[in-house]
């Protein structure tokens, strides 16, 4: 399925956000997330269904300043 990952089209298989994030390398530290504008807590990524053309956007902490 086409997605958009931070502005970026992509093709994924997997269709819940979890399997997804892991599927994009996205498994190791934290992370945060939203699909379609709407922020998506850790605890509920995994009922998250992907549907073709969803927007996901994936943030990481960094430090510095």
């Amino acid at each position: 399925m086409k997605i958009t990952l931070n502005g970026v089209e992509r093709e994924i298989a997997e269709s819940r956000l979890e399997q997804a994030l892991r599927e994009l390398g996205y498994c190791d530290g934290p992370i945060a997330t939203a699909v379609n504008g709407q922020f998506v807590p850790k605890k509920q990524r995994l009922e998250i269904a992907l549907n073709e053309g969803d927007r996901i956007e994936v943030v990481a902490p960094m430090q510095g300043g």
